[in-house]
């Protein structure tokens, strides 16, 4: 059995205290992974005083089980988008700069056009109305909202290429670099699907490690 220690449940108080109507809460999923890409949310709440009958919180606090509950009512009940870069992407930007880029295309791909967005993070994206929120997964339902339609979504993606690479583990380890998917890497090599700028990959290319498309 897992056991998760909830903390406070984020709010609305962040979005009511703006003072704006439309407002989309931000975030996303995959910075730390060696491969696939970082996918990021938007989700606006139409309305604010409606009853929420799911646990909604940051999801890294949350089982599977209790995401993909939530997910579901989420995508019922709100408005919203997502969006992605991909390995390449991530290795031409960096990591930052992609999770930036991912951020602005799913608040652009939001059927209707936020009064302002509220984004988990220290850092604005460029040329969005809006203001970042630190550990704004833990105090905005907005954002914690989005986090769990970034996590499923990008869990998602790389179940379904695990499909096709199952020697990585993909559908377990989400990309991360666990001790088993490192042995895997060493076994098997690389694929068009890692990124390459990052320290455990751009040292196995250095060493000559063989790279499999």
């Amino acid at each position: 059995m897992v056991l998760i220690t909830m903390k406070p449940a984020p709010t609305f108080d962040i979005e009511n205290d703006t003072g704006y109507t439309t407002i989309a809460g931000v975030d996303e999923a995959g910075r730390g992974p060696l491969c696939g890409p970082v996918v990021a949310a938007a989700v606006i709440f139409p309305h604010r005083d409606v009853e929420i009958p799911v646990i909604i919180r940051d999801s890294k606090q949350m089982t599977q089980h209790m995401r993909a509950i939530a997910y579901d009512w989420i995508i019922q009940n709100t408005i919203w988008a997502v969006a992605q870069c991909s390995a390449s992407e991530i290795d031409e930007l960096n990591i930052l700069r992609a999770s930036m880029t991912a951020m602005t295309r799913a608040i652009e791909k939001l059927p209707c056009t936020p009064q302002f967005c509220l984004i988990d993070g220290n850092k604005l994206p460029p040329n969005i109305t809006g203001t970042p929120i630190i550990k704004g997964d833990a105090k905005s339902l907005s954002i914690a909202a989005a986090s769990i339609i970034a996590k499923e979504t990008r869990d998602k993606i790389m179940h379904d290429l695990s499909i096709q690479f199952p020697m990585y583990g993909w559908d377990k380890n989400a990309g991360y670099p666990t001790a088993e998917h490192l042995r895997a890497i060493e076994k098997y090599g690389i694929n068009e699907h890692y990124r390459k700028s990052y320290k455990p990959i751009k040292e196995r290319m250095n060493n000559n490690e063989i790279t499999h498309d």
